[in-house]
């Protein structure tokens, strides 16, 4: 395992040490727990993103690199 440091707002901190010591493990532990569940949070709301967008231009008619392309002209 690799080691970090962070800084951490002092209530954030506080609260951190609290609630490890209530549940009876490590800060760190506590730390990584929270790290990993955001990851798979984030992972999903990526996943549903892709699956919500797939398709979308399935139904227009218009080239999307046209249409890129379009925008792109609108830049310079």
């Amino acid at each position: 395992m690799i080691r970090t440091i962070i800084s951490l707002p002092r209530e954030i901190k506080v609260w951190l040490d609290d609630y490890s010591k209530k549940n009876n493990r490590p800060t760190a532990e506590t730390i990584r727990e929270a790290l990993m569940l955001y990851k798979k949070k984030v992972d999903a709301e990526t996943k549903d993103v892709l699956k919500i967008s797939h398709g979308l231009w399935k139904s227009k008619k218009a080239d999307a690199s046209k249409y890129i392309e379009s925008i792109r002209d609108e830049w310079k």
